[in-house]
C-alpha cells in the first residue's frame, strides 16, 4: 500500500493528508481555512487581471462611484 499524498496547509504550512479523512483539505483545521477566507474578504488576496476588463464587470446602468 504507497504512502497517502500529503500537501502543505496554504495558511501556515502544516502537512495535510489528502483524503477523505481530512475534510478541511488543502488546510489542516477550519481556523485555518477561516483565516484564509478572511484575508481573501479583505482583499489581501487578489486574482491578476488587466485593469481594463474590470469595467466590463460593471453595469452601465449604475451611476459611477465617487
Amino acid at each position: 500500500m504507497s504512502q497517502p499524498m500529503t500537501v502543505d496547509c496554504p495558511t501556515c504550512g502544516a502537512p495535510v493528508e489528502w483524503s477523505a479523512n481530512s475534510p478541511n483539505r488543502p488546510f489542516c483545521s477550519d481556523r485555518c481555512k477561516l483565516i484564509d477566507l478572511g484575508a481573501w474578504a479583505a482583499e489581501e488576496h487578489k486574482i491578476p487581471a488587466a485593469p481594463e476588463s474590470e469595467d466590463e464587470l460593471y453595469s452601465g446602468d449604475l451611476e459611477p462611484r465617487h
